[in-house]
């Protein structure tokens, strides 16, 4: 039996058991049952949940960004779906300023990596420049719920999306890349400048990305570079199952890839979930809130269609193809070093064990005709992978770093306004005929 199918069957045979673990959880839970107050319960009741948790699938969560405090201000945030193709919806964070309070900020386009977590990962990035900016975010689908009849989804179908993002803001964006899409966020922008489009963003922060993989490799670009990519297109691409919409679909399934992130730490990991046993026998609800959070978060996977997984696993990890300038996108090489309008920021973590310390800073060599002076590289001590983008460190150092550059390059001309328009209010037509 296929693995997948097989991924599928263990989880629907676990449903019953899964259901009376948390009906038993529950009622060991209730004030009025004698049994909740005794150590035998407390302890049955969290092997429940260890159980109910550990077996569970769990899906997309939600981004829950209601408000962001603004000089003080609780300011209201509401969610609006701008834009929409069949493998990536745009996410507006409308912020409602009292009347006559309205400030004018610069707009970021935050491009979420498509590697196995949803976009609400960046939750606390998206919150952080909130404060500041006027914030979207690209919001990828779940390939295992796309039909097959929408396409495959490749790293040239990637860059064509961005493309036609930038575009829609007409050049008036500063775009974020958060690791993943450093390569296609840079790849795109080269080309446009390369055409002299001038919708290119004002700036572009690639952070924690692997623009060039040959330098501090991590384990990650290890693994990747052991194989050929038939290994890969054997061992790891799967059919999507009946009876998710994207049946028959070729993909790299999530629980593999969440397989990955886990043994990569799995100490740790099990570590954790000692300490929620724990936690949950003495009552320490705020630390197994913590834990609840953290994990209903990082548990959430989403498949990625599998033509774009091996051609990024091909260009980025084995064939190095962006800085070795051999990239191309459908047939047209890829030449960082064509940018000289959008200013580039490259930020990296000290301690980043999945995109090493230099593979980001690459970027400035790539972009040769950049002036000094539209350029600048920041590297975080004390910081791993998910601290460059999310954490204490971000909010206090990082963010404040990225929006002083921000409108530092913001340019006064060649800005499209109509396209501007075009993306923030379309019509429900259009956004209905583009789903």
């Amino acid at each position: 039996m296929p693995l997948y199918q097989a991924f599928e069957m263990n989880h629907a045979v676990l449903a019953p058991i899964r259901a009376m673990s948390d009906m038993t959880k529950l009622a060991l839970s209730n004030p009025l049952n004698p049994m909740t107050h005794t150590p035998l319960g407390k302890s049955i009741a969290a092997t429940c949940e260890l159980f109910e948790r550990t077996t569970r699938r769990y899906g997309k969560p939600t981004f829950g960004i209601n408000e962001v405090i603004i000089d003080g201000q609780a300011i209201p945030v509401s969610e609006e779906i701008v834009w929409r193709k069949p493998f990536c919806a745009l996410r507006h964070f409308k912020r409602t300023f009292p009347e006559g309070q309205k400030k004018t900020t610069s707009k970021v386009l935050i491009v979420a990596p498509m590697s196995g977590h949803y976009a609400t990962l960046l939750r606390g990035t998206v919150r952080t420049m909130l404060e500041r900016h006027d914030v979207y975010i690209t919001d990828w689908v779940d390939a295992r719920q796309v039909p097959v009849v929408q396409g495959t989804f490749d790293l040239d179908d990637y860059i064509d999306y961005l493309t036609e993002l930038f575009r829609g803001f007409g050049g008036d964006v500063h775009v974020m890349a958060v690791c993943q899409p450093s390569v296609p966020v840079l790849a795109a922008v080269s080309l446009m400048e390369a055409a002299n489009d001038p919708a290119t963003p004002h700036s572009m922060t690639l952070m924690g990305g692997p623009l060039d993989t040959r330098a501090n490799p991590t384990d990650v670009n290890k693994m990747a570079e052991q194989h050929s990519i038939e290994w890969f297109r054997s061992n790891v691409i799967m059919q999507v199952p009946w009876p998710h919409a994207g049946v028959m679909r070729a993909v790299y399934p999530g629980f593999l890839q969440l397989t990955g992130f886990m043994t990569m730490n799995l100490d740790r990991h099990m570590d954790a979930h000692k300490d929620l046993f724990r936690h949950l026998i003495e009552g320490d609800g705020d630390s197994a809130d913590k834990h609840r959070e953290f994990y209903d978060e990082y548990l959430a996977v989403m498949d990625l269609d599998a033509a774009f997984y091996l051609q990024t696993v091909d260009t980025v990890f084995v064939r190095h193809a962006l800085p070795k300038g051999e990239m191309t996108h459908r047939g047209t090489v890829v030449d960082p070093s064509k940018i000289k309008r959008t200013a580039l920021m490259t930020v990296e973590g000290e301690k980043d064990d999945i995109s090493g310390i230099g593979q980001t800073e690459a970027a400035h060599k790539m972009c040769s005709s950049l002036p000094d002076s539209a350029r600048v590289h920041y590297m975080q001590k004390g910081v791993g992978h998910y601290g460059v983008f999310n954490g204490s460190r971000f909010r206090s150092d990082i963010a404040p770093r990225i929006s002083e550059f921000m409108a530092a390059h913001t340019r006064k001309d060649n800005v499209v306004k109509r396209a501007v328009r075009a993306v923030k209010k379309p019509s429900k037509k259009k956004t209905k005929e583009l789903a």
